[in-house]
């Protein structure tokens, strides 16, 4: 059994439902923050925090645009070459402990490389949503995905 698409395996308009979803904990929350020592008091404080906009603790973003980019990878980036880019991450609403996060990309582009016949390039948009469907967290990326192999194209189009 294999892991990830090939190339040939994407086009613009698809949609993925990446699944499960995934419940961040305080103690996610708590040891990634530790782990990347991003000691901002809004992710370790709570007395803290109860004087802040939400009036309780945030989950780290990049937390959260790490497990979104890791729900994806099954779908989208399994077989990459290179996550080349990303860009436009939108952290749109707060994440709290408890909350569980859902996300689906959706195919933007899809285009042969000019240099290099054995791959292409998979503009994606990936979305993040709580278990209230609000939208969280979204972000653009590009992957540098290989073409299926020649002895396993049999009657693949080429993009």
């Amino acid at each position: 059994m294999s892991f990830g698409r090939y190339f040939e395996e994407f086009d613009a308009g698809q949609v993925f439902k990446h699944w499960p979803g995934r419940t961040i904990t305080e103690f996610d929350d708590t040891w990634f923050s530790l782990m990347t020592m991003n000691q901002h008091p809004l992710h370790i404080d709570e007395h803290y925090a109860q004087s802040t906009q939400h009036g309780r603790r945030l989950v780290n973003g990049t937390l959260v645009f790490s497990l979104v980019v890791g729900m994806s990878v099954a779908d989208i980036s399994g077989r990459a070459i290179a996550n080349l880019e990303y860009e436009e991450v939108k952290h749109v609403g707060p994440v709290f402990h408890g909350d569980t996060i859902y996300a689906e990309s959706h195919i933007l582009s899809v285009q042969g490389s000019k240099t290099k016949p054995d791959r292409g390039v998979v503009y994606v948009e990936t979305k993040a949503f709580n278990q209230r469907k609000e939208v969280v967290l979204t972000l653009k990326r590009r992957v540098l995905v290989p073409r299926k192999p020649p002895e396993m194209e049999s009657s693949t189009t080429t993009k």
